[in-house]
């Protein structure tokens, strides 16, 4: 071997692991082992460090458990939690106590809610809130003025919402607009009164509370169907994360 591929060969001892073969090749020429093998063993330190890490990322601690405690914060007590938790579900369980009749809810409604809504529901400038009764399966629709969602039909409280129950959760939990859950139980059942008989659904007088409120029948009430989707409904399953 000439001094030059010596000094080539020598190059490689750092990565060498193969001792130089003495035996002659096919061709009758010297072969190295490690000339052959060189790109690979290269690698071979990298290699390794990320076997490692990936050991000690499959057998470790989840990533939140090696995060640091600060000691600040405390768990939620039984009142705040109750505080919370807002949503009523269309049965009506948790609707507090208190009561209220449109008669009562107008002036309420008048100061709060008018101003955006107008004076009977009918303002398009957020949300036109009364009408739009058999919109939904009308063959022919007057043009909707509801520039929010445009087009036909017209949903609004009368035409569209399925449980009285459910709008008097909303109403607690996201009005008025400028100052949401402001309102008191008995302002909420006064106001939620106002907008059912707006729409036709009670009577000007008639007691709304905890008990009468599950009871009232929306007039779109059977218009909705079961999702039949698996991933969706009472028969689908949470998926494990």
């Amino acid at each position: 071997m000439s001094t030059s591929s010596q000094s080539k060969w020598a190059s490689t001892a750092p990565f060498k692991h193969l001792p130089e073969s003495d035996g002659a090749g096919a061709s009758g020429a010297r072969t190295c082992a490690c000339s052959l093998s060189r790109p690979l063993r290269r690698r071979t330190p990298g290699v390794i460090v990320a076997g490692v890490l990936l050991l000690v990322a499959g057998f470790g601690p989840p990533a939140a458990a090696q995060l640091p405690t600060y000691g600040v914060g405390r768990p939620p007590t039984v009142e705040e939690v109750k505080a919370w938790d807002l949503t009523i579900p269309p049965d009506g369980q948790g609707l507090p106590e208190g009561s209220g009749t449109a008669a009562l809810g107008k002036p309420i409604y008048a100061g709060r809610c008018a101003s955006c809504h107008g004076d009977k529901g009918e303002d398009p400038k957020y949300r036109v809130l009364t009408g739009g009764r058999r919109t939904l399966t009308a063959a022919e629709l007057p043009k909707n003025v509801d520039w929010l969602l445009g087009g036909e039909p017209a949903l609004t409280i009368g035409s569209f919402w399925q449980y009285a129950t459910t709008l008097w959760s909303y109403i607690n939990r996201a009005q008025p607009f400028d100052e949401p859950g402001s309102l008191r139980a008995d302002e909420v059942y006064a106001v939620t009164a106002y907008l059912l008989y707006l729409n036709g659904v009670i009577g000007e007088n008639d007691v709304i509370d905890a008990k009468t409120l599950p009871r009232v029948k929306m007039p779109n009430r059977d218009g909705f169907v079961p999702d039949a989707r698996p991933d969706v409904g009472k028969t689908a399953r949470t998926r494990k994360r």
